[in-house]
């Protein structure tokens, strides 16, 4: 085992007590199977009762690049791809997921991974606009996360207007909330669990990088954005028979609030670590006002910093210098954010 401080993502740990404790309780229960029992049901309403979305279709799937590839083969035609950021992890870090599965994706620059709706509107003008369009992939969808890879938020005003570019085209609009805690937890966020179910065709809570063992919850406020899901997440091998594990955990995460606060400890991190580096005279690179934490550091640094910090490696600045990422967690213990001062203080 690793004596290394570990910041290189926010899934390292396994989960919060309140689940733990709960699959405990339940360990010897008997109940049907593939999310059909009582426990997921009732993470379910609850589910809807926090989107304000009491129609809506709420599913368990394990892992984000599973529900991305399932949710997004089940909102095109076979002719049809998605429109994401080039920075979107659709686009960058899922193995070509979801050109394997028969779609292409369409990108757009960004903005610390966030797409306009003027963008948008070109892509689809241009597309429309094409007298060769019956030889091209049509933009069948929109795909965005919060927060964007880059730790960055859409405002309510941003979501609207993508919202609205969506309907003018009669695309559907998909959020990826793989880190969702960790944005509904920030002060400088404005948009809640109901706009997301009022502005998105389908959008996912995401549990693995939010205090879950493993799981993710798609939600569409209307069902019908979804027909048969369920089979198609059986096609995706996405459907789990011990469904219950994954209810249990979301049942967990959204009783007495739990899921709005969890991600309160990662922010409070991050904000010690850009001050941290910026003592250490590396200020991040970029504003991100998350769980993620942006640095250039130069290159000569790296393996001492990897002897004694785990980190992710996020991409070149130049021939000398690289921007690395330091991520906190709903679990981050602020020793060891300490520990991470102490580090960069003798190493850089």
């Amino acid at each position: 085992m690793s004596t290394k401080i570990s910041f290189a993502s926010d899934y390292m740990e396994g989960a919060h007590p309140a689940i733990l404790s709960r699959l405990l309780e339940t360990n010897l229960l008997h109940t049907p199977g593939y999310g059909t029992d009582e426990i997921c049901e009732s993470a379910r309403e609850k589910i809807r009762a926090a989107c304000r979305a009491p129609r809506a279709a709420v599913h368990f799937l394990v892992g984000g690049t599973q529900t991305n590839a399932t949710v997004i083969d089940a909102l095109l035609r076979p002719w049809q791809g998605v429109v994401a950021a080039e920075s979107g992890h659709i686009s960058t870090h899922e193995a070509g997921a979801i050109e394997f599965g028969g779609h292409k994706v369409l990108t757009l620059p960004h903005a610390l991974g966030k797409i306009t709706a003027a963008d948008v509107r070109a892509r689809c003008e241009d597309h429309w606009g094409d007298g060769n369009r019956d030889h091209m992939v049509e933009p069948g969808m929109v795909y965005i996360s919060h927060p964007t890879e880059y730790g960055a938020l859409y405002a309510k005003g941003e979501l609207t207007e993508l919202h609205q570019v969506c309907r003018d085209y009669g695309i559907p609009l998909y959020l990826d909330g793989a880190r969702l805690a960790y944005a509904l937890a920030c002060p400088e966020n404005d948009v809640t669990l109901a706009d997301l179910a009022a502005l998105c065709d389908v959008f996912y809570i995401g549990g693995t990088k939010c205090g879950a063992l493993l799981g993710e919850a798609v939600v569409a406020a209307d069902p019908d954005r979804l027909p048969r899901f369920f089979t198609i997440m059986k096609q995706h091998g996405a459907l789990l028979a011990k469904g219950r594990v994954l209810g249990i955990q979301f049942d967990a995460l959204f009783t007495d609030g739990l899921y709005g606060r969890i991600g309160k400890p990662a922010l409070e991190a991050a904000d010690a670590i850009r001050a941290l580096c910026d003592k250490a005279g590396c200020p991040p690179c970029f504003h991100t006002p998350t769980n993620q934490v942006f640095v250039r550091v130069e290159d000569r640094v790296l393996d001492p910093l990897a002897d004694r910090v785990e980190f992710s490696f996020w991409e070149k600045a130049d021939e000398t210098h690289t921007i690395l990422r330091f991520a906190s967690s709903w679990a981050t213990r602020m020793e060891d954010v300490e520990k991470l001062g102490q580090v960069l203080r003798d190493v850089l």
